[in-house]
């Protein structure tokens, strides 16, 4: 709507649509001064019908007539072709200017129709400037968008017997909503941010990008899909081992019982029997060893341990004198061989000393040998054989010792194991117990073998899962090489992210800003158009909700049942007023009925403070009973032209005639 500065209907046409047969046409043009087009009408004579053709002409499917209720755009269309047409064809058609970014331009929109019997073909042409425009044609949902959109076209055609719903604040919010942001430029500030988004995203979403992103996608759905496959299979798991934990619980329970009354040595009794039979041989074999082998062999000789002791010293002691003798012997000959030699060498006394010397000698080695044979004839080998026994003594030692200690410990446990086999129960105590246990037992191995399988399948869905991110960051890597190369759309983007921030804050700026003045303006126009000045002091419009707030004269708040329904119109007056006032855009206003439920000074206030002033053009479409004769002369010097809807009854027909009742007399008077 901003750039719309002024918008003036010229002219509307209607053939075979409703009560209207043939082709009846309405100049809309206004005079300087004379802002009012003034259509009367008696009830059902289609005073609604023709404002609903205005609303059908711009909007299609998307008006909301009076007349279509609950039924489909295509029964609309074939029920508001006239039940007298023949063919069954209907159009409508609105000619308006208004001036686009300064420029002046003249639309003239034509929305025709067939029916045939079910169903309705409707044709749309739009000429611009007297030229068809084919593109606008084809696109003119959007385009009259542009010009007066559809929720701004509520508040400058509306019936006046509905509007006064307006009043209520919970009903007033939307139309409230829709105003500001539809007529205030607040929209225009949000189609801006969302415009930059949209320029965001196309600078994000190349081809190839697209594709990375969809791929990106696709590896985010698969890893939400492996996220909650991996949070059902750990609770699988938790399961599992709670299930477990129970029954290796049970079974623990059951194997101390199973303890207690001797299952373990009820369960080792072969095990005992075949240990103790094993025990018994190798002790038997062991005695039979060490009286068969070790005490038949050299170890009782360990008794004559000093005596042969004795024997071994006195070989060797014999054996050194037998020695020693035969060293006399040779050292006699050597001797005498000696002094031989010497005769003719060494003076006889000094021979005499040196035969002495040798003498002295062989006597004293004589002496060692002298009382030591006690055994004659020993043999020569036998003092080695001696020497030897004390090691072979040694080993049978060391040997019967190991062979007694191992008979011993056999004893030992012989012992143990009678004591075992003494405290297995009976069969028939622990039966019961066995049983018991060993469904425990099978139970735990069972449980162990599904759990270790939870496991498996929860590691194979965390690995799928640590692939699949693996994967996400490459898609992502892959992704930044490619807007690496896009610095251009990076800066866009970030520029963008700065002022859709900048615009969300004047946007908001803005919304408080004329919400402002449309309090004041509303307020204003309740009080031009009230007779109790001072029933409502102040008036609060919320920015979020939208919600109407009175004011009272005792500053509470005023509920708007408390008003009258005179009042509650006017105040829905005022609503669509001060809206129109706060928009500043020049836009004709519409108004059906306008006066139904006011009383005389309410309609005063309506006809001089309003109509004339509400906007440059002002169609108002009025019984005789509301603009009646005191009320036209009022109206009269704001008036520029005048029409009556004239019906017939016998064929139910409607045609419009110029004047108005008591301008051009009483002909069309009821």
């Amino acid at each position: 709507m901003t750039k719309t500065q002024q918008m003036l209907l010229h002219n509307v046409t209607l053939g075979n649509f409703g009560a209207y047969k043939g082709e009846q046409s309405l100049d809309l043009t206004t005079k300087p001064g004379r802002p009012i087009i003034l259509i009367g009408g008696l009830n059902g004579c289609g005073k609604t019908t023709l404002l609903d053709a205005i609303q059908l002409a711009f909007y299609g499917a998307r008006a909301r007539t009076s007349g279509r209720g609950s039924r489909s755009y295509e029964s609309y269309l074939r029920d508001s072709v006239n039940r007298q047409a023949s063919p069954k064809h209907a159009h409508v058609t609105v000619e308006f200017s208004t001036t686009i970014e300064g420029q002046e331009r003249r639309y003239k929109v034509r929305r025709s129709w067939e029916a045939n019997g079910k169903s309705a073909r409707e044709f749309l042409n739009v000429l611009i400037d007297g030229e068809l425009d084919l593109v606008v044609s084809e696109n003119w949902a959007d385009h009259i968008e542009d010009i007066l959109p559809l929720e701004a076209a509520s508040l400058f055609f509306f019936d006046g017997e509905k509007i006064e719903s307006l009043a209520h604040p919970e009903r007033a919010a939307p139309v409230i909503e829709s105003a500001v942001h539809s007529l205030l430029g607040v929209n225009t500030v949000e189609r801006l941010r969302t415009d930059l988004l949209a320029l965001q995203r196309r600078q994000k979403v190349s081809d190839e990008d697209k594709q990375a992103l969809e791929s990106i996608h696709r590896i985010e759905k698969d890893i939400r899909e492996s996220d909650q496959l991996c949070a059902d299979i750990t609770q699988r798991v938790a399961s599992a081992r709670d299930s477990l934990h129970k029954s290796e619980v049970h079974f623990s329970t059951v194997d101390a019982a199973f303890s207690q009354e001797g299952g373990d040595l009820y369960n080792r009794r072969a095990e005992l029997e075949a240990e103790k039979e094993q025990a018994e041989a190798l002790l038997k074999n062991i005695n039979e060893t060490l009286a068969n082998t070790v005490a038949a062999g050299p170890l009782p000789l360990l008794l004559l341990g000093p005596q042969l002791a004795a024997l071994s010293e006195q070989v060797r002691k014999e054996r050194v004198a037998a020695e020693a003798i035969q060293v006399i012997g040779v050292l006699s000959e050597r001797d005498r061989l000696l002094l031989e030699t010497l005769k003719t060498l060494v003076p006889s006394d000094g021979l005499a000393a040196v035969e002495r010397y040798l003498a002295e000698d062989r006597q004293k080695r004589a002496e060692v040998t002298a009382g030591t044979r006690q055994i004659q004839n020993f043999p020569a080998g036998s003092l080695p054989q001696l020497s030897s026994l004390d090691e072979v003594l040694g080993q049978e030692v060391k040997r019967a010792s190991e062979l007694v200690e191992q008979a011993q410990q056999l004893r030992e446990r012989l012992s143990t194991l009678e004591r075992q086999l003494a405290g297995v129960p009976d069969k028939n105590v622990v039966a019961a117990l066995v049983e018991e246990r060993d469904a425990a037992r099978d139970q735990v191995t069972q449980l162990k073998f599904v759990l270790t399988s939870v496991e498996e399948e929860l590691a194979s869905a965390r690995r799928r899962r640590e692939q699949l991110l693996a994967d996400r960051e490459r898609a992502y890597k892959g992704r930044a090489q490619k807007l690496a190369k896009a610095e251009a759309a990076a800066r866009v983007i970030s520029y963008a992210d700065r002022v859709r921030d900048t615009m969300e804050r004047f946007g908001a700026a803005l919304l408080r800003r004329h919400i402002s003045r449309l309090e004041v303006a509303v307020l204003d126009s309740f009080n031009r158009l009230m007779r109790k000045s001072e029933l409502v002091r102040d008036l609060r419009i919320d920015t979020e909700k939208f919600t109407l707030t009175l004011i009272g004269p005792d500053d509470e708040k005023l509920d708007p049942s408390r008003l009258s329904a005179g009042e509650r119109q006017l105040l829905a007056v005022s609503l669509l007023w001060g809206l129109a006032r706060v928009a500043g855009n020049r836009l004709p206003s519409v108004i059906d009925t306008p006066l139904g439920r006011l009383d005389s000074r309410h309609r005063e206030h309506l006809v001089e403070r309003y109509f004339p002033h509400t906007s440059h053009q002002v169609l108002l479409l009025s019984t005789d009973e509301e603009i009646d004769e005191h009320l036209l002369s009022k109206l009269q010097p704001s008036i520029a032209r005048t029409y009556t809807l004239v019906h017939d009854d016998k064929t139910f027909t409607t045609t419009i005639e110029p004047g108005y009742w008591w301008a051009t007399g009483a002909t069309y008077v009821a």
